[in-house]
Parts: C-alpha cells; structure tokens; sequence
C-alpha cells in the first residue's frame, strides 16, 4: 500500500483524554478517533489490526469445532424478561422503544439469543453438542468510560455458547474453549494468565478469567507464589487471622468526639487496628445490609452480592439511610441494636475478643464486644484476601497484581436453559434442558492490551501476526528516481511473497516517515537511501533491533527467517 493514497493520521502531541498507553498510542498512532465518550471510530489503520485479530478467533474457533452466527444487535425485551434479567441487568442496558411502544435494548451480551436459537432449532440429542460462536459489536452504557477502549460504551466482542446434553460434555466443550484461548491469546501475542472468576450477572456454576498484568488493570489478580493458582480477588477466598483467645470483658461505651475513621480510633485506644471492626451499611436494591469486617480489611462487594443472591444494585448507603439504621451520624455505626434487614458478619470478626465498634450513637464506640454474647448475624467471608496470605490451595504466600480481563468463560448449566424452556429429547425420549457454556474474548479490548505490553517510547511495537502491515519501506529521497525505482520493485516483489507493505512514498523528510513507521508499530523497516547505488539497503526490527546494512537480495531471506520465527505461513 501507498502511503501517499493512504488515509494516515499520526499525532505528535499525547492528546489530553488519554491515560494509558494503549489508549495514547492508539490515538497518536491514528488508530481510531474519539466520537463520544467511550465511542470511537476505527481509522484504516486501526481496521487492519483488529481484522487481523478477529482472524485468529475466527482460526481457532473453527479449529475448535464451533460454528460462526450473526445475531441482532437490536434485541426485544421479550427475550430478556424470559430469563429474568431485563430488570436486573440495571443502568448499564441501552434501552429504547420503537414507533409502537415496543421495548428493545442494544445488546450488552446475546445469551438469551443463543439459547432462542437452541429451543427452536435442536430439538434432539442427536444434534448434540454443538457450539455457536459471533463477532459483533456490544453496547454497555459504562457509568465512567475510560482508558479507550479498555472499558467503553461499545466494544467488539467474540461471544459463543456451547449446547451440551449433559455435564459430561459441558466440561469437554469448555475444555475445547479453553484451548482455543490458550492458542488464540498466544497467536496474538499476548502474555494471558487463565484465573478462577466470579460469574457475575452471566451467572452459572463456574468460570475463569483470562487476564493479562497490566499495572492499569481494573482487577486485582491473586498469584500463589508457589503453585499455578491464580483468582481474581473478587473471587479469591481469604484465609481468617485467628485471634490470640482472651477472657470476655464487659461492654464499655466511651466517648469517642471526632474519631470517625479506624486510624483515629487505634491511636485514641492506643491499639491495634485489628482491634476494631468497621460496620459498613449499603443499599442493595430495596434492602438495607450492613457488612462487618476487621479494621485493617477491605469488604469484598462481590461476595457480599453473591450472599445476597445477587442483586441489582449495591451502593453505599446514603447519609440518610445511615441514620434511619443507627440513629447516628456515618462513622459511629455498629451492630448492637443496628437497624437493618440482614447483618453479614467476615468470619474473622466473628473469631475476634473484645473489639471496638461503633455504638450507633454520634461520638461514642464501644469496646469488649463480642460476636455470639452481644450480637449476631450471618458469617462467611466478606473481604478481599490481601498480600501475604495463605494460598487457599497449597497454604504458601500469595501475591496481588493488577490485571485486565481480555476473555472469559462460564459454566451456565441450566440457568438460561431452565428459565427460557430451552430442551431437547434425549436417547430414552425424555425432555430435558440444555446444559450450556459461554465463551467470551473482548477483541477491542485484545487489542489494546497488545499495545500495553508491547510499547516503548517511540510507539507501538506489533507482534507480526496483527501488525497493520509487515513491512515498511521509506524512500528517503523522493527526488531519487534510483530510490524510487527500487523502492517500489522491492515492493511488488514483496507483496507477491505475500507480504503486507507500507511503501512510504510521502513527499516528507525521512525522519517524519522513520517516526511514523515506529510510532505504527511496523515490524521491519526498510531503508531505500543512498547506498543504493551499491545494491545496500538498511534493515531493522522494530522490537529493539539495530540498523543494519544488507544487500537487496538478502532482504527477502530475512524477512522470510522473521515469519519462520514467529510461525507464521506466508500465504502465497
């Protein structure tokens, strides 16, 4: 391709909004271009790559057995009030009505199309397993969208669905699935961890996530620092601190002015923060809950929804909402007389001696509380397990690193089978659900977490199997015919090899084309300059290599030794 018949977009200057790498570079590379928050339109450039990855999913989806499907994004409300989650998917549904009042969403994710498709098109078991897979742009209206397309209000996703007869081949499906990442994620270059996930609004009996360490990832991802365990944090269960065992004391109600906060409270009881447990109050749904845990801890909201049967909503509770539960102002709430409709209580709260809480009455707390004697409510654990802790499977210490989730699959079961009335005959004639998986890779977002792990100062740096193009060829001097003779030779004969190449034919100094071919992350580079007359060009990798002079004829080897490299067949 002709840079000078091409649409081509390069900025100098980091725009403003941008806060992440991938995010400043996909801009600056003049990848795509922001429309709205959390929209943006793909640039020619930008195009290529994402096809490119697409490609791989598409590979190795077919390689694994599923089939490709279109579905609507324009999706009825029928479908969704089937399953249940018209009203519970919340704020984040595109919703809209058409000129007859009939309600539609975009769709922010198609199982209850898949499963539609499944009641009214297989209806034995002989049609089993099968597996249905799209690629097709998504809808979430994000309460915050940010770092481009890392979290934004509409995104390309790859999602399949799996159709099993039994649990049997549920796990075999979810197996083929989770090869097929494992392969699909490599091919793309990309160093993903597979980690045990929440199911959240999907639902369903398990899942793992696929995610990749990115210190601007949304999640804390849990590592054992001895066996392969991984877990997001929401997911990961924590390992109680047993308390040293201590005679119980009376309740001591103190005044407590001006101490709203644990630090403030350990330095006037002169304690430890492990001393004291911090009552936090939400509203979840239509429900008041109040969740306690030590004071040094973090309630882990996902569990807490997981507890509640999953709900909708769950916020901290209004200033309001505090005093209707405590008859105190927010800071001194506590669970002695506390006034909600369900108390949960972390197990290690409950395994604690004569601890500090709130007295549910402004500027005072109380101390020698013990869980059983002046209190009760439900224990599990609520909190996020934290740095240093116990493996929960081999006991060793774990670590905590920020991740970004790329792809995600689920063990549905029945969930959506049972609720839509999904079911097939099996051998002995009998009506039965069906046993469902989905698989899910944000391709977008795929993309942009290419570029976070593979980036330095001067760009983007694209592994070869989803560069934009393969091969850059700058003439440096547009007013040398030899250059550009040879340039554009060199240009066909590559792309007969079939090599995808960037001939830079632009009227510009070399140094805004060699800038531009880094800041686009193009793989090789070749350099028609003044040693051409020699038979000489120059060549080098954009992933760290040096300039290095090579006779014209050499040139098509080492690009050929580079696809060997990264295995990958030339096409013709």
């Amino acid at each position: 391709m002709r840079a000078s018949k091409m649409l081509i977009s390069t900025l100098r200057e980091v725009p403003a909004e941008a806060e992440i790498e991938s995010h400043k570079l996909m801009l600056r590379a003049g990848m795509m271009r922001k429309m709205a928050a959390g929209i943006y339109n793909y640039m020619p450039l930008g195009l290529k790559v994402l096809k490119k990855i697409e490609d791989i999913v598409r590979e190795e989806m077919d390689n694994a057995g599923a089939q490709e499907f279109l579905a609507s994004a324009l999706l009825p409300s029928e479908l969704w009030k089937e399953s249940g989650r018209w009203d519970a998917y919340g704020a984040e549904m595109f919703r809209l009505t058409d000129r007859n009042s009939r309600e539609f969403c975009l769709g922010p994710t198609h199982e209850e199309v898949f499963t539609d498709i499944a009641r009214n098109e297989i209806k034995s078991y002989k049609q089993l397993p099968l597996n249905l897979y799209q690629i097709q742009t998504k809808y979430r209206d994000e309460r915050r969208p940010r770092f481009g397309v890392m979290r934004s209000r509409e995104f390309i996703m790859k999602d399949a669905y799996s159709f099993d007869k039994d649990q049997e081949g549920l796990d075999v499906s979810y197996n083929k699935m989770y090869e097929a990442y494992v392969k699909i994620f490599n091919r793309c270059g990309l160093d993903a961890k597979c980690v045990a996930a929440d199911s959240g609004a999907i639902g369903g009996s398990g899942s793992a996530e696929f995610m990749v360490k990115s210190e601007v990832g949304e999640d804390d991802v849990v590592f054992c620092t001895s066996c392969d365990y991984a877990a997001n944090i929401e997911k990961a269960p924590a390992t109680s601190e047993m308390a040293e065992k201590e005679e119980l004391k009376e309740l001591n109600k103190i005044e407590t002015p001006h101490t709203k906060t644990i630090e403030d409270l350990a330095k006037l009881f002169n304690c430890s923060e492990k001393k004291i447990a911090k009552t936090l109050i939400y509203r979840a749904d239509d429900k008041v809950v109040a969740v306690m845990v030590r004071g040094d801890r973090e309630v882990n909201e996902v569990k807490v929804s997981n507890a509640l049967g999953g709900v909708i909503e769950l916020d901290m509770a209004s200033e309001s909402m505090v005093k209707n539960a405590t008859n105190a102002e927010v800071g001194f709430a506590g669970p002695i007389g506390i006034k909600v409709d369900r108390l949960l209580v972390d197990t290690e709260v409950a395994n604690m001696f004569n601890f500090i809480v709130g007295a549910n009455e402004t500027g005072f707390h109380i101390e020698n509380v013990n869980y059983g004697r002046d209190f009760e409510g439900e224990v599990s654990d609520f909190r996020n397990i934290t740095e240093g802790e116990k493996c929960p499977v081999c006991g060793k210490e774990i670590t905590i690193a920020r991740g970004t989730e790329v792809g995600h699959i689920f063990k549905l079961g029945t969930k959506y089978s049972d609720a839509m009335n999904a079911t097939f005959i099996d051998e002995n004639g009998k009506t039965k659900p069906f046993i469902m998986g989905c698989y899910g890779i944000g391709v977008t977002r795929t993309m942009a977490s290419i570029i976070e792990q593979h980036n330095d100062e001067n760009g983007i740096i694209w592994p070869l199997s989803v560069a934009p193009y393969h091969v850059s060829i700058i003439i440096a001097n547009m007013k040398d015919e030899t250059q550009i003779t040879l340039a554009e030779k060199m240009h066909e004969e590559l792309e007969n090899m079939g090599i995808e190449v960037f001939l830079d034919d632009r009227n510009e100094r070399a140094g805004v084309k060699f800038k531009d071919s880094e800041l686009m992350g193009i793989p090789m580079r070749i350099t028609v300059g003044k040693k051409v007359s020699e038979g000489i060009v120059e060549f080098k990798l954009r992933n760290g290599g040096e300039n290095e002079n090579i006779s014209i004829e050499d040139v098509y080897n080492k690009i050929k030794d580079e696809f060997k490299k990264a295995s990958i067949e030339l096409k013709r």
